[in-house]
């Protein structure tokens, strides 16, 4: 298993104290969507240029244009790219390419994807690394967490691993756990404590 934090609207000076403060407990540093929205590829070039040992993930949520997309975030370092679980077949097999292209991986996103057993099959079989379920930063209030959907995927994927993304703190990481993942995203229980690098090893610990 692997610890991921998600990285979206902390300011790059901060983003790079974050995973000084963290090291040995990050394994992923994703650059969230709102951070690639304003920053553009800077933040993945600046996080694989300052930590080459932690994987970087671009959360680009690809929803056309796969291959070129994709790839403009693997040569800026990414060791991961996001795509969309809802955008067409083309699109992902696209993204893909540019993966092997580039040997990076791909990292199938499920939010809001409502066919969630029959999509995850039909992706499974496209030669993606990672399906990630994912609740949804604006249902998350509503008291919705991906546990549910993550044992959905795990009952029917055969090739790629699973993640879990979406609302993940100590009170929930435990039951994921037992689930089982191979990434589980963490963000707000990260960046937002007082003591982050204590937060991250605590979520470290639950981890198998």
């Amino acid at each position: 298993m692997k610890l991921q934090v998600a990285l979206d609207t902390l300011t790059l000076e901060d983003c790079l104290t974050l995973l000084e403060e963290t090291k040995g407990s990050v394994d992923i540093a994703e650059v969230g969507t709102p951070f690639i929205i304003e920053e553009g590829m800077r933040p993945v070039r600046e996080f694989k240029k300052h930590f080459p040992d932690i994987e970087v993930l671009a959360d680009a949520k690809i929803m056309d244009a796969g291959e070129l997309e994709a790839e403009t975030a693997f040569k800026a370092g990414a060791d991961i790219v996001t795509v969309l679980g809802a955008s067409n077949d083309e699109t992902i097999l696209g993204a893909v390419k540019a993966a092997k292209k580039y040997h990076g991986k791909i990292m199938i996103d499920m939010i809001a994807v409502t066919n969630l057993e029959e999509r995850t099959k039909e992706i499974d079989a496209m030669g993606v690394d990672y399906i990630c379920v994912h609740t949804a930063f604006d249902v998350q209030s509503s008291g919705k967490d991906p546990l549910d959907e993550l044992k959905i995927v795990n009952r029917v994927i055969q090739h790629a691993q699973s993640a879990v993304a979406g609302g993940v703190k100590l009170s929930t990481i435990d039951a994921i756990v037992e689930e089982g993942a191979g990434i589980i995203v963490v963000g707000g229980a990260i960046c937002n404590a007082q003591a982050r690098a204590e937060a991250a090893k605590e979520m470290k610990r639950h981890l198998r």
